[in-house]
């Protein structure tokens, strides 16, 4: 792990400590104790459900006529973000592992990288617009204030950075392959056929927009069954807030989060910024704090027995190639 990353993960352990006690914790405690163990069992069954949902955009954009099982693809999508939420790792990481573990399911890991990296573009599209989104609800409920500007700025910087990520992610899909199957052809010739692989079902993705629009549709439901989430804890702590301002604190959550990709897991800026726009909404910074960290909680209670998972499959098949090559060697 590199040391500036390292650094920004200690500086986020920091500041979510240093919020915590400026808060209080005894508030805090008080209302993650007032959503008991049920509440927290019903939180981490909706977000299960999530998984459900995105991997079913990851599915719809698979051609036709290759080998598919729904299951698969949302195993791999709970994996990618498992590994995100839970271990250190970018969110390229948390990618890749997605992708490879759906390639232990049987789907060929061409498949699961060319089609990810069609995913990933759309579900950046309709974060953007889930941003958007937040705003209006920002600008329409609340009178203009400076915090509000500071926010406003963080969410244009948030939008900003999508559009050129996702800019290029459409680039890189309709020119980049063309580049690395020319490089890999001409110094790496035994890559070649994976780079032409996966340029070619690429394309094959790009020529079902209607697969595409309809993928690009459950992502933004995604992103607003993270409200739903939001509106649901606070409900659970024994705040009543409506859905719209649900929407508008997770969509301009979004965007804060965005704008800080290089700290490690959000370490401190999700602490932050729930504390910073739960008071804009009439719900007080400890109550803020304390859905963070009960959303940390939830990840950690779904991620852990799925890395797991993950970690035996690997294992599985790391014996299977032991015994294949044994059996080779004993033929």
């Amino acid at each position: 792990m590199k040391l500036s990353v390292i650094l920004a993960a200690l500086a986020g352990l920091a500041g979510a400590g240093y919020l915590i006690a400026f808060v209080g914790f005894e508030a805090i405690w008080h209302a993650v104790e007032h959503v008991g163990w049920t509440g927290f069992g019903g939180l981490c069954v909706f977000a299960l459900a999530n998984f459900m949902l995105l991997g079913t955009a990851w599915y719809l954009i698979v051609p036709p006529h290759h080998a598919r099982r729904l299951v698969t693809f949302v195993w791999g999508r709970a994996v990618r973000d498992s590994a995100g939420d839970v271990l250190p790792f970018s969110q390229l990481g948390g990618m890749l592992i997605g992708a490879r573990a759906a390639s232990l399911r049987g789907l060929p890991i061409a498949n699961a990288l060319a089609t990810m990296a069609v995913d990933v573009t759309l579900e950046m599209v309709a974060q953007i617009c889930f941003i958007i989104c937040g705003i209006l609800i920002l600008v329409i409920t609340l009178p203009p204030n400076g915090r509000q500007l500071d926010i406003l700025e963080a969410a244009s910087v948030a939008i900003a950075l999508g559009v050129l990520g996702a800019g290029g992610f459409i680039v890189a899909q309709r020119r980049g392959f063309d580049v690395l199957e020319r490089i890999a052809t001409r110094f790496l010739p035994k890559a070649a056929p994976y780079a032409g692989d996966i340029h070619r079902l690429i394309g094959q993705v790009h020529a079902q927009p209607r697969r595409m629009v309809a993928s690009f549709c459950i992502h933004f439901a995604g992103w607003v069954g993270t409200a739903l989430f939001t509106w649901l804890a606070l409900r659970l702590m024994g705040w009543h807030v409506v859905l719209a301002d649900a929407l508008g604190i997770e969509g301009l959550m979004c965007a804060l989060r965005s704008a800080a990709v290089f700290v490690p897991n959000a370490i401190g800026v999700q602490e932050a910024g729930y504390a910073v726009l739960m008071p804009l909404f009439g719900v007080p910074a400890q109550i803020g704090v304390a859905l963070s960290l009960l959303r940390r909680a939830q990840q950690i209670a779904d991620g852990a027995p799925i890395l797991l998972g993950w970690q035996l499959s690997e294992g599985s098949f790391a014996a299977r190639l032991r015994a294949e090559r044994q059996a080779k060697v004993q033929g």
